[in-house]
């Protein structure tokens, strides 16, 4: 497939985060936070990216958009190499790539009312006079179902979900293309979330956006996703059409993920798959595959080679288990 189909292309990310000691701050170590991640994303496509905390999913989402510099790697937006702008360049680029962040609270400035939370963008960038730019932050409001009536007030006024409404909106004022959705309902409500998503979907299919959608809880991945990528130390270790891994999940990872989530049905007993310890820290990651040290399929070839993408018809998984089941090894 040419690039020209893609709306986004993220080549060999990686992002580490050097650790300092002593008095004159010596480089000790890096942190891996994306340790060399690859994907591509259609127009009016969802990806999402799921994994345990401190698997790089926000890093990641942050990366891209260069709110923190990448150490490697290129992405690639509308064909055009990010990494390779000039500033001014690069805020043209970034009124077509927007953010919605985790916490609704948090990420809206106490200080400043709706219209200039939701209006700051188009100021930032020179659209419009102000009776323009006034115009457009009400009719932005209306998309995500608020009254344009809310315009005078601030963040503390509003409930959790009022308050994400108000930073989707922030992110649609620009008109983008494409949003990361950084855990965008984690912080909500269940009876919330729902709202959230359903608007979320609705935005994408009368917009054609685009979203990298973060998250943890694969049930809310499964609902809004195309594709799904799942994450574990800064690696992507699968990914595949939504349907497809939750209907046949290939990486031991994956499988620990899924049946981890509760079932609907209180009456249906699921397999657990439990997985000893915890996360390796990305500032000492195991060599070899990266989930050795707590995957019950582990061979010998695990802890010394790093797995290679192995491509299934679309359906792709980083696992010496898969490519060589222990029986043939």
């Amino acid at each position: 497939m040419s690039s020209s189909e893609h709306l986004l292309e993220v080549r060999d990310l990686k992002e580490h985060f050097p650790l300092r000691k002593g008095v004159f701050s010596r480089v000790s170590g890096w942190v891996k936070a994306v340790d060399g991640i690859s994907f591509e994303l259609k127009e009016g496509e969802t990806l999402g990216l799921v994994g345990e905390s401190g698997s790089g999913k926000t890093t990641a989402g942050r990366a891209i958009l260069r709110l923190v510099e990448p150490t490697q790697g290129s992405v690639l937006f509308e064909g055009e190499d990010l990494s390779s702008l000039s500033p001014s360049r690069l805020r043209e680029r970034r009124r077509k790539m927007q953010m919605i962040f985790q916490d609704p609270f948090s990420s809206l400035n106490p200080r400043l009312k709706v219209e200039s939370i939701v209006g700051e963008g188009l100021l930032v960038h020179g659209l419009g006079r102000r009776a323009e730019r006034l115009e457009r932050v009400k009719e932005t409001l209306a998309r995500v179902g608020l009254d344009p009536s809310c315009l005078n007030r601030y963040p503390h006024e509003f409930s959790g979900g009022q308050r994400q409404r108000i930073g989707i909106a922030r992110a649609l004022a620009l008109e983008p293309r494409f949003i990361v959705c950084d855990e965008p309902v984690s912080a909500l409500d269940v009876s919330i979330q729902s709202q959230i998503l359903n608007l979320l979907v609705e935005l994408r299919e009368k917009y054609r956006l685009t979203y990298l959608f973060i998250a943890h809880d694969l049930s809310v991945v499964e609902y809004l996703s195309d594709r799904v990528a799942v994450m574990y130390l800064g690696k992507i270790v699968e990914m595949a059409r939504a349907e497809e891994l939750y209907r046949n999940p290939l990486h031991p990872y994956t499988r620990a993920l899924l049946s981890a989530v509760p079932a609907a049905d209180p009456r249906r007993k699921k397999d657990r798959t439990p997985l000893p310890g915890d996360p390796a820290s990305p500032f000492e990651t195991p060599s070899g595959c990266c989930f050795h040290p707590r995957c019950p399929l582990a061979m010998e070839i695990c802890k010394s080679v790093e797995p290679r993408e192995l491509d299934l018809g679309g359906h792709k998984v980083w696992c010496h288990a898969v490519e060589k089941p222990r029986d043939s090894a």
